[in-house]
């Protein structure tokens, strides 16, 4: 049996997962249920996959004085205290991050093997290029997409899925958060033509 992986992103509706615009965290559209929800899923025991890229981001914005002040969100203190596999050739020790490993080496061997050994899910927010290529290779079993109503065409930044491979995809999960938000958890299936 291998473990689940779920690629969990943060999306505006055109497909972008950051902005440099003055939107704000969460596009400004967080809320106590959205944010309720974030913890709740980061509350299961599972392990964390980045790539180097965002790694090194998350490691910047949740410095250690950050941390330990009341300013982050309560999932996100979570999802750092979670273990972590930092995929990557470039990423050094020592690592500001309590349970993280880095290991070197192409991202699709990595993972099918984390897949084999890991006795706990695997999640991955973030790290678009590594999750676009572990897509390709079939080792991503859900996609969860966190659906912000804004539209950012001039200001958006990090487009998800672009020069990803055709997927069709099947809705295992769906809420509105806030009365605004959606949560949407998806099975990708490779699109083959008919």
């Amino acid at each position: 049996m291998t473990a689940t992986y779920t690629f969990d992103v943060f999306s505006s509706l055109d497909g972008f997962g950051a902005h440099i615009g003055d939107w704000g965290g969460y596009w400004g559209k967080q809320g106590p249920e959205l944010l309720d929800r974030r913890l709740a899923s980061y509350s299961e025991k599972q392990r964390m996959v980045f790539g180097a890229t965002t790694f090194r981001a998350n490691v910047d914005m949740l410095s250690s004085g950050i941390v330990e002040s009341a300013a982050l969100d309560p999932w996100v203190t979570r999802m750092r205290s979670l273990p972590a596999t930092v995929v990557s050739t470039t990423v050094r020790e020592p690592l500001d991050w309590p349970d993280a490993t880095i290991v070197s080496g192409d991202a699709v061997a990595v993972v099918a093997r984390l897949k084999e050994e890991s006795e706990v899910p695997l999640r991955s927010h973030g790290s678009l290029a590594m999750n676009r290529a572990l897509l390709a290779a079939g080792l991503v079993d859900r996609v969860q997409v966190t659906l912000f109503p804004v539209i950012t065409g001039r200001t958006g930044a990090a487009p998800i899925f672009q020069g990803a491979e055709d997927f069709d995809l099947e809705l295992l999960e769906s809420r509105t958060l806030d009365g605004h938000t959606q949560e949407l958890v998806y099975r990708p299936v490779p699109h083959r033509p008919e």
